[in-house]
């Protein structure tokens, strides 16, 4: 089994978003901007905040942070939001959610469509239903989709005509996901925890998207002879240790390639991000 990790398809997207952004900034044009919006001090949230702030510098692209209390009052906060929203020279937003109280809901219907990168509105979840490809698609789907076609590539194959199982039905990763690989002419199966006889519908796929957040979930039994596995699943086990939801040890080299965890999906959900605020860049022009 070769594992394949995210950091060498991030790095082949950020040269392109690189050259992109240092054109921009050639010409003395507008740099991209995002807004990350965060509420509270969950440790989950600020890691990923500090992540991709990381990646927007590496990318050349601006950032600032606005931050909220955790017992901050509702119409604060969506007066806040408001005008991080309407501000012209923002060009992408990331909320990092789940929001307190009842703001999810709030915040996904009031986020202009053209600044929603991480695909939190029902505007863009429509487009992307519907198969358009000026939406934004959740940042963490997208880098599952590009880190397959990585991966086909090396073998020199596509998308088209491939099994796909996604174990996992959140509209995050699996729903999302399940479109963008149909839009790729994959031949696409939606499972979830409940579903019957998993493993033989697992077992069936060429490539398997572990997407459930179960830790080791996947074993021997659930993998098809020279599949590909990915991995989106983030866990603790009970050492304490980060695990994704497939157990690459029970699986040994019954797969052909796999993303681990650390060090695989997630690498690559970051650039995805930055690329989405270039692309809303782009659209602001």
């Amino acid at each position: 089994m070769e594992l394949i990790y995210g950091k060498d398809v991030a790095d082949i997207l950020t040269k392109e978003i690189v050259y992109k952004v240092s054109a921009l900034a050639r010409e003395n044009k507008r740099l991209p901007k995002l807004a990350i919006v965060r509420v509270g001090e969950k440790p989950g949230d600020i890691s990923y905040e500090k992540s991709a702030i990381k990646c927007m510098e590496k990318c050349g692209i601006e950032h600032v942070e606005c931050t909220f209390s955790e017992d901050v009052d509702k119409g604060v906060f969506l007066s806040g939001f408001k005008k991080i929203n309407v501000d012209k020279n923002i060009d992408g937003i990331l909320v990092l959610r789940p929001l307190p109280k009842d703001m999810d809901e709030a915040v996904a219907g009031k986020i202009a469509p053209d600044k929603d990168v991480d695909c939190i509105s029902h505007y863009n979840m429509g487009k992307l239903l519907a198969g358009e490809k000026d939406c934004f698609a959740p940042c963490t789907a997208l880098a599952v989709e590009k880190t397959l076609k990585y991966i086909l590539d090396k073998k020199g194959e596509s998308l088209r005509g491939k099994k796909v199982t996604i174990v996992g039905r959140s509209t995050v990763v699996g729903k999302p996901l399940s479109l963008l690989l149909t839009g790729d002419d994959a031949t696409v199966t939606l499972c979830h925890t409940k579903t019957v006889n998993l493993a033989r519908e697992c077992a069936a796929a060429d490539i398997l998207v572990a997407a459930a957040g179960s830790a080791k979930l996947i074993k021997e039994e659930h993998v098809k002879e020279g599949a590909i596995l990915t991995d989106v699943g983030v866990n603790m086990d009970e050492n304490g240790k980060l695990v994704g939801d497939i157990d690459l040890f029970d699986v040994g080299d019954k797969a052909l390639f796999a993303t681990p965890v650390p060090k695989g999906i997630g690498a690559v959900t970051t650039t995805i991000l930055a690329m989405q605020v270039l692309k809303a860049r782009m659209m602001h022009e």
